[in-house]
């Protein structure tokens, strides 16, 4: 749908001309990726991706491999945060492990997928992070997981993450599809102190070198769940979803579904731009203006879950407001 249809909606509402600013504007953008003036934006769900990381052995990250399954174990037991914020905001969850190794589940729930492609990916530090086949199945198992939601009715989908060190390969991913330096691409991730810091740019900044996008490089840098949550966005979009999009790691599947799948991102909306300083690169690349700077840097989706009612009034006033002409009132020019 043109955008100019959908702003002359808006002119035609009752309210004064251009007064919910922002809001307008994001209305703009929802109606623009679903085509309507009507659109929907329930049901919803959240696909958590979670995978380890090998380069976590070099001390790039502040915590263990083994909280990612712990983390897991929170999240299957309904008490993590993204669990508390998903139920806040009427969202559904499913969580799929694509290579966690420390997590075995012995009674899932109807919510949790075992997709394992290997315990956690090679150190990208030393060599590629997975091979070319383990890419192609974790781009599949998120394709998957985009296909079952839209065919459940789902019309908004997020990708979350839980992957302890998954912010090296996120900015690895970001300085390759964006070229700004390691000192920007790199971030404290869930805490990481001056000295780990260090270590972590000198990691991602040897593991980019020179490169250039190609499917070479993001076999060599990406993780099992980024690379999955790549898969998922590019599925989304295809089939018609508005793909609400997280933070940092969840940015950088973003920048490997565009890449790979030109076009996506005119199905993105970004959630928040998070405390990661090279974030806002990643989102400028994709051409997307982020709805919230809180500084948030959880991951799991957190930030998009946070930023749902702000897509859900965009709905409410594309929807449910009268028309002036329904008041029997001339339209501002």
């Amino acid at each position: 749908m043109d955008t100019q249809q959908i702003w002359s909606h808006l002119d035609g509402l009752a309210k004064p001309r251009r007064s919910l600013g922002k809001l307008e504007e994001l209305a703009v953008r929802l109606a623009s990726i679903q085509g309507t003036v009507k659109p929907v934006t329930r049901p919803r769900r959240l696909v958590l991706f979670a995978g380890d990381h090998g380069v976590v052995a070099r001390g790039v990250s502040a915590w263990p491999s083994e909280v990612t399954g712990l983390m897991v174990g929170t999240i299957l037991m309904g008490r993590a945060t993204s669990s508390a914020l998903a139920a806040a905001h009427e969202c559904s969850v499913r969580l799929v492990d694509v290579g966690v190794g420390s997590t075995r589940v012995a009674s899932p729930p109807p919510f949790f997928r075992d997709a394992r492609i290997a315990n956690g990916t090679q150190d990208l530090s030393t060599q590629p992070a997975m091979t070319d086949v383990q890419f192609d199945a974790a781009w599949q198992v998120g394709a998957d997981e985009a296909e079952q939601a839209v065919s459940e009715g789902n019309r908004v989908l997020i990708a979350g993450e839980m992957g302890i060190g998954n912010t090296t390969p996120a900015a690895c991913l970001t300085m390759l599809f964006t070229g700004i330096p390691a000192d920007i691409a790199v971030g404290r991730g869930a805490g990481a102190d001056g000295a780990i810091l260090q270590t972590k740019r000198a990691v991602v900044a040897a593991a980019v070198g020179s490169s250039r996008p190609s499917r070479a490089a993001l076999e060599a840098l990406a993780g099992f769940e980024i690379v999955a949550m790549a898969g998922f966005f590019a599925r989304g979009a295809r089939l018609g979803a508005t793909l609400l999009v997280d933070g940092y790691v969840a940015t950088s599947a973003a920048l490997i579904a565009e890449h790979l799948q030109p076009g996506t991102a005119r199905s993105m909306i970004a959630a928040h731009r998070s405390a990661e300083p090279g974030h806002g690169a990643a989102l400028e690349s994709l051409g997307l203006d982020p709805l919230l700077d809180w500084s948030m840097r959880l991951g799991e989706g957190t930030g998009a879950l946070v930023a749902l009612p702000l897509l859900d009034s965009a709905a409410a006033l594309l929807c449910d407001v009268a028309a002036l002409s329904e008041l029997g009132v001339a339209r501002e020019d």
